[in-house]
């Protein structure tokens, strides 16, 4: 998919650099591009090297730097060495994007320790690393975005979903908790909570079948899927100086799924097995 049609100017971030967490597929690709697109120079985080170099050749070709860093966002000391790199290399941090994730779906009394931990440890203990390190570096420059990617389920709930709403309901909290806390000081602290984002992962994992989708369909107001552009132009917004007043708010944008309840019900017998896998970004 190329990118969508877009009212923001080519420049509209030229001179700054952004981090972006989960950046080699879906939405965190896309996010990462889109910076780029409009001018930052990015660096790229997660595990898989191969699929971030991929990202990164894509930045270049458009004439901005691109930095790779691997890391496992759930290991505090890979995420500070991740920050020293970023600053490093581009010398200042002004955008960073928590989009990294991991989920599965699962009854709740079938969710091991180790399970709960992965999810939690990435999500929300992810968040909170990559936010404060990068933090640190943003309050000494008095400038700078921080923009976490959550899920409406995150104050709703959703069956089959514990670990991931209660890591998402956390990342929401430390939101608006260092949306409060940092807006004096020059740090703006916002989220995005995306809906039914069709992606090749999600088409993959969590709605695999004609089946699925149209039952989840039926349950989107709005009737459609949404595109990785539905997020990556929130996060332009917020990271530009159009969004200069607004500090510790989760924007949605889902459809109106989760205002028409559009939770799939889910038991133990109706999650097909491709639905159980792990979905690390």
């Amino acid at each position: 998919m190329g990118p969508s049609k877009t009212f923001f100017s080519k420049d509209l971030l030229s001179g700054q650099s952004g981090v972006v967490t989960g950046a080699g597929t879906g939405i965190g690709k896309v996010i990462a591009l889109e910076l780029a697109r409009h001018g930052a120079d990015v660096a790229l985080v997660a595990r898989n090297q191969e699929r971030l170099e991929a990202v990164a050749q894509e930045i270049r070709s458009m004439g901005r730097r691109a930095l790779v860093v691997p890391t496992d966002i759930s290991d505090s000391k890979q995420v500070k060495t991740m920050v020293q790199a970023v600053v490093q290399t581009f010398g200042r941090i002004d955008i960073l994007v928590n989009n990294a994730a991991a989920n599965f779906i699962r009854p709740t009394e079938t969710i091991s320790s180790v399970r709960w931990e992965k999810i939690i440890g990435i999500v929300l203990n992810g968040t909170f690393y990559c936010t404060n390190e990068t933090g640190r570096v943003m309050l000494q420059q008095k400038n700078g975005r921080i923009i976490n990617i959550v899920a409406s389920y995150a104050w709703t709930g959703a069956p089959g979903f514990a670990p991931s709403a209660s890591a998402k309901a956390g990342t929401v909290a430390l939101t608006r908790t260092l949306g409060a806390e940092w807006a004096s000081k020059g740090v703006l602290v916002n989220a995005i909570a995306p809906g039914a984002i069709n992606t090749p992962q999600t088409e993959e994992r969590l709605w695999p079948t004609e089946e699925i989708q149209r039952k989840l369909l039926k349950t989107i107001p709005l009737g459609r899927f949404g595109t990785e552009y539905d997020v990556s132009n929130l996060v332009l917004y917020l990271a530009s100086p159009m969004g200069n007043y607004i500090a510790g708010e989760v924007i949605v944008a889902d459809g109106a799924w989760h205002l028409g309840k559009g939770a799939l019900e889910i038991t133990g017998d109706a999650i097909p097995k491709k639905l159980e896998k792990q979905i690390l970004k």
